[in-house]
C-alpha cells in the first residue's frame, strides 16, 4: 500500500467515525484497530490531527456535527446509554423508574434465617439449628471459598465493629440523658487503646468533679463509661436506666446524678469508689465488639469498690444488647442484684459465697 492509497483509506475510516460507524462499517461487529496505517512501520495517525481540508479531527468524545454525542467503540450505530448511578437498581423494560435508592443494608439480614447452602437434605433442620446460635453455620461456598454474600457481611460486622471501638459517644447523648460529664487521664482515643491503666485514674481537677456530684457515701451510684463501644451505650443505656432506677425505687434506693467517663476503664469505679465511698458501684460500659454485635453492653457492680479491687469481686451482667439480655430485662435485674449486695455487703464470688453457691 503505498501513501496515497494510505491516506485515503485513514480519510475513510474517519468518516466512518464521525457518522457514528467502526472501521468494520456498519454491521459493528469488529472493533476498530488502533494501529489504522495496517502495514508495519507507518505511525498511527494522532487523534488531533488534522483531516485533509485542514480543519481539526473532532476529539474521541466530542459531539458529531448534529449535536449527537460520539458513539461508543465497537458499537453499531447510534445508541441509548444505559450508565446507572452507583448503588442503584439497574432499570429493566417495563418496570417502574429508577428511584435511585440504594441497595438495602445488608446488616439487617437476621443470619439466624438465612440458608445460603444450595439444595440442602433438611432445610427445616438447619433453619432450627441457626435459630438457636449467632454463630456463621449454613453460609454455603463458591468452590473453596465463601460465597459473596457471606463476605461482604463478614466485611460490614467487622467495619460496625471498628466504627463502635473508634467513635465517641455524641455530646447530644450525654446532654439528652442529663449525664455530668468527666474524663481520664487518657487524652484521645490512640492513647485510651495503648494505655488502659490511663483509663482507670483521674486527672485532680475531674476528681474533684466527681466528689461534688455524688456527695460522701452514697449507698448506690451508677455510672456511664463508653468503654470499648460507643453504639452499645447509646443503643441501651436508655432503656436500662428508667429499669434500673424504678427497680431501686422499690427499695427506697435513690440516687446521685450519673456521671458518665469519657475513655473508661472497668477499674475506673474503683477511682469512683476512693473518692465517694460509696457503699455499692453499678458501672455500665460498652464491651468489646465481634461480629455477633458491635452494641454488647455490661453492668459492673461492686462492693466499696476501692484501687487495687480483685477482678473476682466484681459480679457482672453481660451480653446487655438486643440478640441477647435486653436492657429493660438488664436493669431490673441489675436493681434485684445491688439490694442482694447491700443486704449481704459482698459481691461478685464473695456474694455468691454469701447466697450458698446462688445468685
Amino acid at each position: 500500500m503505498n501513501d496515497v492509497e494510505l491516506k485515503a483509506l485513514v480519510e475513510q475510516v474517519m468518516e466512518r467515525v464521525l457518522r457514528g460507524e467502526n472501521a468494520a462499517g456498519s454491521a459493528g461487529n469488529a472493533e476498530r484497530p488502533w494501529n489504522m496505517s495496517g502495514t508495519p512501520g507507518n505511525a498511527e495517525r494522532p487523534w488531533n490531527a488534522t483531516d485533509s481540508a485542514g480543519n481539526p479531527a473532532r476529539p474521541r468524545n466530542a459531539s458529531d456535527p448534529a449535536g449527537n454525542p460520539a458513539h461508543p467503540r465497537n458499537a453499531s450505530g447510534p445508541a441509548e446509554s444505559t450508565a446507572q448511578l452507583p448503588y442503584t437498581s439497574a432499570k429493566k423494560e417495563g418496570s417502574e423508574p429508577d428511584s435511585g435508592v440504594c441497595l438495602d443494608d445488608i446488616t439487617q439480614i437476621n443470619l439466624r434465617t438465612q440458608l445460603l447452602v444450595k439444595n440442602p437434605k433438611d432445610p427445616e433442620g438447619y433453619l432450627a439449628m441457626k435459630a438457636k446460635t449467632p454463630a456463621r453455620l449454613g453460609i454455603g461456598k463458591a468452590g473453596a471459598r465463601y460465597r459473596t454474600a457471606t463476605m461482604l457481611r463478614v466485611r460490614a460486622d467487622h467495619a460496625a465493629a471498628q466504627d463502635a471501638v473508634f467513635s465517641d459517644v455524641s455530646e447530644e447523648f450525654i446532654k439528652k440523658n442529663g449525664f455530668v460529664f468527666v474524663k481520664t487521664l487518657c487524652k484521645d482515643k490512640d492513647e485510651y487503646l495503648t494505655r488502659p491503666d490511663l483509663g482507670r485514674r483521674f486527672p485532680g481537677e475531674e476528681l474533684e468533679v466527681i466528689r461534688k456530684t455524688c456527695g460522701e457515701h452514697p449507698k448506690v451510684l451508677v455510672i456511664v463509661g463508653d468503654g470499648l463501644s460507643s453504639s452499645a451505650i447509646e443503643a441501651n443505656v436508655e432503656d436500662m436506666i428508667p429499669a434500673l432506677c424504678q427497680g431501686l425505687q422499690m427499695y427506697q434506693i435513690t440516687l446521685p446524678p450519673i456521671l458518665f467517663i469519657k475513655y473508661a476503664r472497668v477499674g475506673a469505679m474503683d477511682a469512683v469508689g476512693e473518692v465517694t465511698g460509696a457503699d455499692v458501684i453499678c458501672m455500665l460500659v460498652g464491651e468489646r465488639p465481634g461480629l455477633v454485635t458491635a452494641e454488647s453492653m455490661s453492668a459492673y457492680i461492686a462492693y466499696q469498690p476501692r484501687h487495687g479491687l480483685p477482678e473476682a469481686k466484681r459480679t457482672v451482667i453481660s451480653n446487655i444488647h438486643r440478640g441477647g439480655t435486653t436492657a429493660v430485662e438488664a436493669g431490673a435485674h441489675a436493681a434485684e442484684v445491688i439490694r442482694k449486695i447491700l443486704e449481704k455487703k459482698a459481691s461478685g464470688v464473695d456474694l455468691k459465697t454469701e447466697a450458698g453457691g446462688s445468685q
